[in-house]
């Protein structure tokens, strides 16, 4: 794909420790500006292949091209991470600083960033992820939401065309997922930043241009959220569970009733049903 932003070719990995490649022949191209969600069940090799976009690992076998950079040895690991950012399940774990505007001047800190551009980007970046107001706190005593988005501004404020979220509402309740999950979506639709959400949460990979479900290393199914989801069965022997609707809709049928397009939404359910209504 010419305009690929990420190009995983034929990539494995294997732990020392392990018998079995945790990614196992991924080949898979993201173009630029897409919103990618993978899933998996636990040990699918979704995380790891995650830590393969940023260089954190580097593969066994295969290459992996992000913008243009191949990480393939440890020398590649810096040109790699200017371009691809990461945010992982635990704020806590990227969080270094004791205040709020300290940790997102980090980054640039240490990549030699003149300080007045400094300034102007942690204020911009603070602005852009709703936190400005807590440039002089402390992170410990923020909630999970809030530090998981000083960790987000973290790596924002570094300018990356890519961000990597691991799992990153995992640990989040719901209005802290929600939260952190609409800004994710408004980097992506507002400034263009690709984004590859790994994920176990079904209701959020609906809304991805796209879907890449992980089993054993590999990539099983690949494609627009309609068109994975719409395969209930497959998805279930795959030790996942489809959107909360498409459960519905599929008993629904079950029952007789004649549903028409692909249901993932509330909102497209009662569309649907309002259809079937008129008909009566």
């Amino acid at each position: 794909m010419s305009d690929a932003i990420i190009c995983a070719q034929d990539v494995r990995y294997q732990y020392e420790d392990s018998e079995n490649p945790a990614v196992n022949g991924v080949t898979l191209d993201v173009p630029a500006g897409e919103f990618l969600a993978v899933l998996g069940r636990n040990g699918s090799g979704k995380s790891t292949f995650a830590k393969l976009l940023n260089a954190l690992l580097i593969p066994t076998s295969g290459t992996v091209t992000v913008d243009g950079r191949r990480a393939t040895s440890e020398d590649d690991c810096y040109p790699v991470r200017e371009v691809c950012g990461m945010v992982f399940q635990n704020p806590d774990n990227q969080i270094v600083a004791t205040t709020v505007e300290e940790d997102c001047a980090f980054g640039p800190e240490n990549l030699g960033v003149a300080p007045e551009e400094i300034r102007r980007r942690v204020d911009e970046t603070l602005a852009a992820v709703g936190m400005a107001q807590f440039a002089q706190s402390s992170p410990s005593m923020l909630s999970g939401g809030q530090k998981q988005r000083v960790a987000v501004a973290g790596v924002l404020v570094m300018r990356p065309k890519i961000i990597v979220f691991d799992e990153s509402t995992a640990m989040l309740d719901p209005v802290g997922r929600r939260d952190v999950f609409s800004l994710a979506r408004k980097l992506n639709r507002e400034e263009g930043i690709t984004v590859v959400w790994i994920t176990h949460f079904m209701d959020e990979a609906v809304l991805a241009d796209r879907v890449a479900v992980m089993d054993d290393g590999k990539i099983a199914m690949l494609g627009a959220p309609r068109e994975v989801f719409a395969h209930v069965d497959e998805i279930r022997a795959l030790g996942l569970d489809v959107p909360e609707m498409m459960r519905l809709a599929a008993e629904l049928r079950r029952k007789g009733l004649k549903l028409g397009a692909v249901t993932m939404t509330v909102e497209e359910m009662v569309e649907e049903l309002c259809r079937l209504k008129s008909k009566i």
